[in-house]
C-alpha cells in the first residue's frame, strides 16, 4: 500500500509542482490522469526518490520513503517518460548491465531472470540487437523489462504509451495487465482511454493536487443517464447542458454533452465513460479557479 500525505514541491524558478497532495493506492494498476503540466512526472520522480519534496510524507508497505530511500529502491522499478541507452549495447547486454547495477550478483539467477523477462516482453528474438535501433513499441517493452529486474513490488511508469501506434499500445496493455497481478503499478498518462482500459483505481491530478480519486467504476456511476451525444451542429446548447467533447466522424461534428435530462430532439443517451468524468472534473476545477480569481 502506498500512502502520500500533504506533499509539497516548489522548484527554484517558483513553479509549485506539488501542492498539499494526498494519495492512497493499493495492489494493481493505479491510474494517474491529468493534462500536461499537472505535476504527474514531478510526483512520480518524488515517489521514486529522484528528488526530495519540500514537505510531506510518503510510505510504501510500511517503509518511510523519505527517511529510508534505499529501502524503497530495493522494491522499485521505474520507467521514466524518456530514457537513454548506450548506443552500441544489445538488448540482452544492457539488461545484464542494469541487473548488476540493481544488485543481482548471482550470474545464473540473473540470466534466468533476464530470459524470463525477454520472453514476457516478447523481445527474445531481438535480444541481440541494439536497443538504440528499436521501434517505439519495442523500446517501451525493453523499458518495462529493465524496470521489472529484481521483481519490484512498486512499478512506476510515466507515459509509457506516448508515441506508440494502436497495435503497440494494445501489446503494451496486454503486458501491463499480465504483470500487475502481484504488485502496485503506478501508471501516469494523459490518454484517458489507457487508464479506463487498465485501471481499477484512478486519481485525477490538476495543478499539483489530486482533485478526484477512487474506484474507476464508482467515479463513472453518478453520470449514468446523464451523458448525451448529438451528430451535427445543434446551434445553442439548451440550459443545464455542458459540452464535454467535440470530435468528428468523417468530417461531421459529434458532440458529447452532460445534462441531467435529455437536452432535446436529436440527442441520444450514451454510456458514460471515464473521459466524461475527466472532462467534467477539469471543467469544475476551471470554474472554481475563475470564481477565486474574481
Amino acid at each position: 500500500m502506498l500512502h502520500i500525505n500533504q506533499l509539497h514541491k516548489t522548484y527554484p524558478d517558483g513553479t509549485a509542482a506539488l501542492r498539499g497532495l494526498d494519495l492512497n493506492a493499493s495492489c494493481g494498476i493505479f491510474g494517474l490522469l491529468g493534462p500536461n503540466g499537472a505535476g504527474k512526472s514531478s510526483l512520480l520522480r518524488t515517489i521514486a526518490t529522484l528528488q526530495q519534496p519540500d514537505s510531506g510524507q510518503i510510505s510504501f508497505n510500511g517503509v518511510d520513503v523519505l527517511q529510508q530511500p534505499q529501502q524503497l529502491r530495493r522494491q522499485l522499478g521505474y520507467l521514466p517518460q524518456e530514457f537513454g541507452v548506450y548506443p552500441h549495447l544489445s538488448c540482452r547486454a544492457l539488461l545484464e548491465h542494469i541487473a548488476v547495477l540493481k544488485g543481482l550478483t548471482d550470474r545464473r539467477l540473473r540470466q534466468q531472470q533476464i530470459d524470463e523477462l525477454l520472453t514476457k516482453t516478447n523481445l527474445t528474438k531481438v535480444a541481440h540487437k541494439a536497443v538504440a535501433n528499436f521501434s517505439g513499441g519495442m523500446r517501451q517493452r525493453f523499458g518495462i523489462a529493465q524496470a521489472l529486474l529484481g521483481d519490484p513490488k512498486l512499478l512506476i511508469l510515466d507515459e509509457p504509451s506516448a508515441g506508440l501506434d494502436p497495435l503497440e499500445r494494445q501489446q503494451l496493455h496486454n503486458l501491463l495487465a499480465q504483470i500487475s497481478r502481484d504488485r502496485l503499478v503506478l501508471l501516469s498518462s494523459h490518454i484517458v482511454d489507457d487508464i479506463e482500459q487498465l485501471c481499477r483505481q484512478v486519481a485525477i491530478m490538476l495543478q499539483g493536487q489530486i482533485v478526484l480519486q477512487g474506484d474507476t467504476t464508482a467515479l463513472i456511476a453518478p453520470l449514468h443517464d446523464q451523458i448525451w451525444s448529438y451528430s451535427g451542429e445543434p446551434g445553442r446548447l439548451p440550459a443545464q447542458t455542458q459540452l464535454l467533447q467535440r470530435s468528428y466522424l468523417r468530417g461531421v461534428p459529434q458532440l458529447r454533452c452532460y445534462a441531467p435530462a435529455c437536452p432535446g430532439e436529436g440527442f441520444s443517451a450514451v454510456t458514460a465513460s471515464l473521459q466524461d468524468c475527466y472532462f467534467l472534473t477539469l471543467a469544475a476545477a476551471s470554474a472554481q479557479q475563475e470564481q477565486i480569481a474574481c
